[in-house]
């Protein structure tokens, strides 16, 4: 039942989107969205992915307009990312847009189940939240 969840979502946030980024792109955004102004080393570590891997990204998103790259005042060799205006303008967009999505499909269901849905995300979303956290600890002691 959860796949089914998940691939029906997907297609949801496929209708919504209009993204020039891919899902990997996405991860990237959304990172700095939590943790602007990191260094491409963390990223990669949260990404689990190699810096120059990482580095590709984004300089396809700095392209796109999406990041910005900030040198560092003290240390001319570390490098800040940041999502621009319109990286965050697309990220709040692509919400409205998923949401929008989303409302249409729960408008179909039943208000007793859509309360029950609103606990379960909830929950949902305070054990991500957790998870996200501890995983970012450790990435953080690997990077130390």
């Amino acid at each position: 039942m959860t796949a089914t969840a998940g691939e029906l979502l997907e297609v949801l946030w496929g209708r919504a989107s209009t993204a020039p980024a891919s899902a990997s792109q996405m991860r990237v955004l959304l990172t700095l969205e939590h943790q602007d102004g990191i260094n491409l080393r963390t990223l990669s570590a949260a990404l689990a992915s190699t810096p120059p891997s990482t580095s590709r990204l984004c300089d396809r998103l700095v392209a796109v307009g999406l990041v910005e790259r900030v040198v560092g005042r003290t240390d001319r060799r570390e490098v800040r990312l940041h999502l621009s205006k319109r990286g965050r303008a697309f990220l709040d967009d692509l919400r409205a847009r998923r949401e929008q999505e989303l409302q249409s499909v729960l408008t179909l269901m039943p208000a007793g189940k859509r309360a029950a849905l609103l606990e379960g995300l909830e929950a949902f979303c305070d054990a991500a939240a957790l998870q996200m956290h501890d995983d970012g600890m450790r990435s953080d002691d690997r990077t130390a």
